[in-house]
């Protein structure tokens, strides 16, 4: 029988909540990663002096979810001498930390539908960094040299930025005195938002979380001019598409974690809390969108250099700057 007592009953309440919240916000990173494509699509459209997609629905706004449904009935193609079980598993260790992270993202004030935990952070940092295994594992798995050596790229790049990127956000967590998203938010509301003390580690932030993202100019994993595809050459069909939604969720993931750490999250004057939130979202990914068009790619070896030798020295010295302007004041 049911055991309706207090303490159960909230207990399964609690449960349904968490369902609830998770449901809704899978569905805000599809909507997000849907449209995000076609604006993508709009504005490099636009800034090469084409029209960009405008046939099906009206302003074409239908074009990504057509092109997403062709990919997912796609044959599902296996290589013959891939390592099966790796190869399977690959788009789905990618894709489930890239969605994980944004439980603990402060969309709005009340922290509706995600974790308020004292270690928001921490988890985002650690979570997002499970992702290069599923990208190494595809490369490998394919036993295609060129997904190898994008799997390679991609886990070299990724490690090496990693480390600048996680230093990076430091010194906002010293200013805040917290790992907990919502209460650097709130630390924003009695002065300046981060973007203004922390300039140098949002600099620091805004070129390594690029190399994180993969995107041009270092887009190496994935240089078609080399490597085709890279890492996901051998993959077809909704696989493809999981690698395909990591990409665009994370894009969302660290938009979100730069308008919560460096712009004020939700905070503004006049408009909601959630659509301040959404204008410096889309303001992260615009930038990427018109950096791709901008810049070309970098040479690996260069790539690797200016994490290294310009990124992490840069990343210290903003911590050490940070805590010595924390004592002063």
């Amino acid at each position: 029988m049911w055991n309706w007592s207090g303490a159960s009953h909230l207990t399964w309440l609690n449960g349904l909540a968490m369902l609830i919240g998770t449901v809704i916000v899978l569905l805000l990173a599809l909507g997000v990663v849907t449209y995000t494509i076609y604006a993508q699509r709009k504005i490099l459209g636009w800034m090469q002096g084409r029209i960009g997609p405008n046939r099906l629905g009206p302003f074409g706004l239908m074009q990504t979810i057509a092109d997403i449904l062709k990919l997912l009935i796609k044959e599902d193609i296996i290589p013959e001498k891939a390592d099966r079980s790796l190869f399977l598993l690959a788009p789905i260790l990618a894709f489930v930390p890239s969605f994980m992270v944004l439980s603990v993202i402060p969309f709005s004030r009340t922290h509706v539908f995600t974790a308020n935990i004292s270690i928001g952070l921490l988890f985002y940092i650690a979570l997002s960094a499970i992702t290069i295994h599923g990208v190494m594992l595809g490369g490998w798995a394919s036993n295609n040299k060129y997904a190898l050596i994008g799997g390679m790229r991609s886990a070299a790049q990724m490690l090496s930025y990693e480390v600048p990127l996680g230093m990076s956000v430091l010194g906002v967590a010293l200013m805040a005195g917290s790992l907990n998203l919502n209460t650097i938010v709130m630390s924003q509301h009695t002065g300046w938002w981060n973007i203004v003390p922390q300039f140098l580690g949002f600099c620091i932030f805004l070129v390594a979380s690029t190399a994180e993202l993969n995107r041009t100019p270092f887009d190496l994993p994935e240089a078609e001019s080399e490597l085709i595809a890279g890492y996901h050459i051998e993959y077809s069909g909704f696989r493809m598409a999981f690698f395909m939604l990591t990409e665009y969720v994370y894009l969302f993931a660290m938009a979100a974690l730069c308008a919560t750490l460096f712009l004020g999250g939700w905070s503004g004057p006049f408009l909601p809390g959630w659509l301040w939130f959404a204008i410096k979202v889309f303001a992260f990914i615009f930038f990427q969108f018109w950096i791709q068009n901008t810049m070309p790619r970098i040479r690996a070896d260069h790539l690797m250099s200016f994490s290294w030798k310009v990124l992490l020295p840069l990343s210290l010295f903003n911590i050490v700057l940070t805590a010595v302007f924390k004592t002063i004041v």
